[in-house]
C-alpha cells in the first residue's frame, strides 16, 4: 500500500562521502533535485574538500542551478577529521531538517554519530555497495561491524541491490526489518538512444564498421579491467573498437598491458566524461569485466539507451542484465567465458540485436526509470512523517 507524499514544506539534507562523478553522487544530487521539484527545502552536504576533486564543481554547478543549498565539511581523503562532527553539526542545527538522508559508509557512519550530539527527526543511511570494499582492496569486516554497532542510531537502512540486502542480512551489518531495497533511478528520457548523434560521433572518433565495445567506470581494483583485457586477447574477431571512459591510478599499468597484449590500437583510453551519453549513442554495446558491483549507474544508462550488455556476475549486475535477453551474465575472474559472451554478441544478427536492445530499454523503463524509484523514496520518507510531527519544535530558521 502507497503511502501519501511528504509534506511539501519538509525538510532534507543530504549528506554524501564525497561529490566525485561517480554513480552514488550522481543519484544523490537527482535525489535532491526530485525532491526541490516537489517544493521540498533540501541542501546537501559532502565530507570531502570538493577542491580534491574537479570534478566535483560539474555536480555543484547542477546543484546551484537548482537552487539547492552545498556545504562542504573540508575532509580532505584518508585523513580522518574529528571537526566534520561539529561542522555537520551545525549545519543540521542552522538547516533544521526533518529527515538527514546520509549516502555511502563514511557518511553514514559520520551521520550516525553526529545524532549523539544534535537532534534529527529522521536519520536514513544507503549503502552503495554489495560489499563496503575501499578503493585500495583490503578487509571489510570492521566496516560491516561498525555498521551494526551504530545501527540503533539509524531509523532505517536502504541498500541498492538484491544482492546487496542479502548480504547485508547475512553478515548481520543491518537488521533485516530496518533494511529495504530501493535501487538507483535513471531519467530514461534523457537516456534515449539517437541515430543521428550516433553516426556524427562515430565519425568524430573516427570509426567505421568496427564493432564498438563500451565500459564506464575508473580505473581501479574493483572494476577489474585485466580481466577484459585478457578476454579481448582471445578474442578470434579483431574488428572492434573498446572506448574505457573513466580514470584512476591504473591507467598507465593498464595502458601498458594493452600494449602488451597486442591491444594498443583497439582500447581508447578516454578519461572521465562529462559527455558519455555521447559515446553510449556510438557504442554496439556495453561490457563491465567487475569484480564487485552494487547497482552500477552507468549500467542502469546503458540500459536506458538501448545497448544489449555483457557483465559479470556481481551486485546488482544480473538484476539489470536480464542474462540470454538483453545481453549476458558470467562469472567474475573468468576471461574464457567473458571472451565468448562478447563473441556472442558481436556475431549476433542485426535482428538479435535489435531484440537485445529493446528488451533492455523495455526493462530499464519498467524498473528504474527515475519516477518509478522516486516513488519508492517519497513512500518511505513518508512513513516517517508522524515521527516528525510528534518531535516536532519551532524552526528558528528565517
Amino acid at each position: 500500500m502507497e503511502v501519501s507524499e511528504p509534506n511539501s514544506s519538509s525538510r532534507f539534507m543530504f549528506v554524501v562521502t564525497t561529490l566525485m562523478l561517480g554513480g552514488a553522487e550522481l543519484q544523490v544530487v537527482r535525489l535532491a533535485t526530485e525532491l526541490k521539484a516537489r517544493g521540498g527545502e533540501v541542501c546537501v552536504v559532502s565530507l570531502a574538500d570538493i577542491s580534491y576533486g574537479m570534478k566535483a564543481r560539474s555536480l555543484v554547478s547542477q546543484l546551484e542551478t537548482q537552487h539547492i543549498a552545498f556545504h562542504s565539511l573540508g575532509m580532505k581523503p584518508g585523513i580522518p577529521d574529528l571537526r566534520a562532527l561539529f561542522r555537520l553539526r551545525k549545519h543540521i542545527r542552522d538547516f533544521c531538517p526533518d529527515v538527514v538522508h546520509c549516502h555511502m559508509y563514511h557518511a553514514n557512519i559520520l551521520g550516525r554519530i553526529t545524532r549523539l550530539f544534535c537532534r534529527i527527526p529522521v536519520l536514513i543511511c544507503t549503502a552503495h555497495n554489495t560489499v563496503e570494499a575501499s578503493r585500495r582492496g583490503g578487509p571489510t569486516w570492521h566496516k560491516e561491524l561498525l555498521y551494526r554497532a551504530t545501527d540503533f542510531l539509524a531509523d532505517h537502512t536502504t541498500i541498492i541491490c538484491d544482492a546487496g540486502f542479502r548480504r547485508y542480512v547475512r553478515v548481520g551489518a543491518v537488521p533485516r526489518n530496518k533494511l529495504c531495497m530501493i535501487p538507483n533511478g535513471i531519467d530514461t528520457d534523457v537516456f534515449s538512444h539517437s541515430e543521428e548523434e550516433r553516426q556524427r560521433v562515430r565519425s568524430a572518433l573516427g570509426i567505421g564498421t568496427e564493432f564498438v565495445w563500451l565500459a564506464v567506470g575508473r580505473l581501479v581494483k574493483q572494476k577489474d579491467y585485466p580481466n577484459l583485457l585478457r578476454a579481448l586477447e582471445l578474442l578470434p574477431d579483431k574488428n572492434f573498437v573498446v572506448l574505457v571512459a573513466g580514470e584512476g591510478p591504473l591507467q598507465g599499468e593498464l595502458q601498458g598491458e594493452c600494449d602488451k597484449r597486442g591491444l594498443g590500437g583497439r582500447v581508447r583510453f578516454c578519461g572521465a566524461r562529462t559527455d558519455v551519453r555521447q559515446f553510449y549513442n556510438a557504442a554496439d554495446a556495453f561490457v563491465m569485466s567487475s569484480e564487485m558491483e552494487g547497482m552500477p549507474l552507468v549500467l542502469l544508462e546503458a540500459a536506458s539507451m538501448g545497448l544489449p550488455a555483457v557483465v559479470t556476475d556481481v551486485g546488482g549486475n544480473p538484476e539489470v542484465v536480464v542474462d540470454n535477453v538483453t545481453g549476458y551474465v558470467v562469472p567474475p575472474a573468468n576471461p574464457v567465458l567473458l571472451a565468448a559472451a562478447l563473441q556472442r554478441v558481436m556475431h549476433a544478427t542485426p535482428e538479435q540485436r535489435r531484440n537485445m536492445s529493446r528488451a533492455a530499454r523495455q526493462h530499464c523503463v519498467q524498473r528504474y526509470r527515475i519516477a518509478t524509484v522516486m516513488k519508492q523514496w517519497l513512500n518511505l520518507y513518508a512513513a516517517y512523517m508522524p515521527v516528525i510531527e510528534a518531535t516536532y519544535e519551532p524552526r528558528t530558521v528565517a
